[in-house]
């Protein structure tokens, strides 16, 4: 098997993805991330890491290597509204580690770290924590890179299993070596 990671940006295979299936999915469709967290076979995620607050799994839409999520294993739907500052501040350090883990693993020319949902469809408080690699041409960038016109990435599940746990490996170390705060 070949590692997805020396294959290239451009190399990576995708797949065609529906707009508005995901669309039907996650208005009408149970939680994504309560579901991901309960390990329900239709809802994949390879997980990173788990603590007792939080969670941190692979994206199952992603069209950049590495693209994680983050969030907090209670069913919360307000970015910041939802949490006491303490609890949003545990959360912002698994967002960091995540995007530090990532950097240090993948080639990576920029890291982007933004929260998306709605209150129409995916409620969940999460953060996109996901890696641009280097060379991709600036029309690709920002959230061009997020769009979904080109695909969705293709990865054998062993490769997204090997590259998980690449990550968690990762975060664990920054953890171990990160004092806590506070």
């Amino acid at each position: 098997m070949t590692d997805p990671v020396s294959e290239g940006y451009e190399q990576l295979a995708r797949r065609t993805m529906d707009p508005a299936a995901y669309e039907r999915r996650a208005r009408e469709g149970p939680c994504f991330v309560c579901e991901v967290l309960a390990g329900n076979p239709r809802h994949p995620g390879e997980i990173v890491c788990a603590g007792d607050d939080a969670v941190a799994f692979l994206a199952s839409y992603n069209t950049l290597l590495g693209h994680i999520l983050v969030a907090p294993r209670a069913h919360r739907e307000q970015v910041t509204g939802d949490f006491g500052l303490e609890e949003y501040l545990g959360l912002q350090r698994l967002v960091y580690h995540v995007g530090e883990a990532l950097r240090h693993e993948l080639p990576t020319e920029r890291l982007y770290i933004m929260s998306l949902g709605s209150q129409s469809g995916n409620r969940h408080v999460h953060w996109h924590v996901a890696p641009l690699p280097p060379g991709v041409p600036y029309d690709e960038q920002q959230f061009a890179a997020f769009s979904w016109d080109r695909g969705v990435l293709d990865l054998p599940e062993s490769a997204r299993a090997a590259l998980a746990r690449r990550i968690a490996d990762r975060v664990a170390a920054l953890q171990r070596a990160t004092p806590s705060v506070g």
